[in-house]
């Protein structure tokens, strides 16, 4: 869990998985100890996970009570409400970017949606997958089961999440080759099976979202009030 010089740390969640909670916990204290002064949470290429895992990551950026996310369904037994409870915003007063792309899907986009609705962070890259549907498995006479959508998520501002995905605050996109390169540097063993003329090309390469995220972060307190909230999604129904 890097802090550059500058202050700004950076932290990684691929996946929300039963630990993503205790480990992002551990995260911020290091982060903390450190006197952090602002917070890079990368989420690119983050498929998801489990739905309680993402409704506890928020919690740690959140005052106690606040809205993460609904479920709602035809059948109101299906409406859910996940609030925030615990020991409130881990990191008080220090402004923080999302990063989010095509691949930030389902639990990665609940909490980039409710950090973002929250004005707890400015999100930063592409627009993201657009999976927020929940599935319920009924079971058949023949041994066989049906799964079925039952209802989709939404944020805390009432945007619907499926088919439709998270527009960041700030879009940067990346090209086909810097994508390949942030990508084979994330990927364990990724720059050993390149040749080495093209190894050391995607060592040196650059992650402009990631840059531009750092540079907007220096320009903190005021760069954290820029960002107006975000209004309920109109955008028109797309397939992921």
């Amino acid at each position: 869990f890097p802090v550059a010089p500058d202050g700004i740390g950076y932290v990684r969640i691929t996946q929300f998985g039963e630990k993503a909670d205790r480990e992002l916990r551990e995260a911020l204290r290091k982060l903390k100890a450190q006197q952090v002064r602002g917070l890079i949470l990368d989420l690119r290429w983050n498929p998801g996970g489990l739905l309680e895992q993402a409704v506890a990551v928020c919690q740690e950026f959140l005052p106690t009570g606040s809205l993460v996310v609904t479920t709602r369904g035809r059948n109101p037994a299906q409406n859910q409400t996940h609030v925030a409870v615990g020991r409130g915003d881990q990191l008080p007063g220090v402004p923080m970017v999302v990063l989010v792309n095509l691949g930030t899907a389902s639990a990665a986009e609940i909490v980039a949606g409710c950090l973002q609705d929250h004005k707890r962070a400015i999100l930063l890259g592409e627009q993201t997958f657009g999976k927020g549907s929940v599935q319920s498995v009924i079971p058949l006479p023949n041994g066989a089961a049906l799964r079925l959508t039952t209802a989709k998520y939404y944020t805390p501002a009432g945007r619907l999440i499926h088919e439709r995905g998270i527009t960041p605050d700030i879009v940067v996109p990346l090209s086909e080759e810097e994508e390949r390169n942030v990508l084979l540097l994330r990927s364990p063993g990724g720059l050993e099976s390149l040749p080495p003329e093209e190894r050391e090309r995607a060592r040196t390469a650059r992650d402009p979202q990631l840059e531009r995220a750092r540079d907007l972060l220096q320009a903190l307190p005021s760069a954290a009030r820029q960002i107006s909230p975000p209004a309920s999604s109109t955008a028109p129904n797309r397939t992921p």
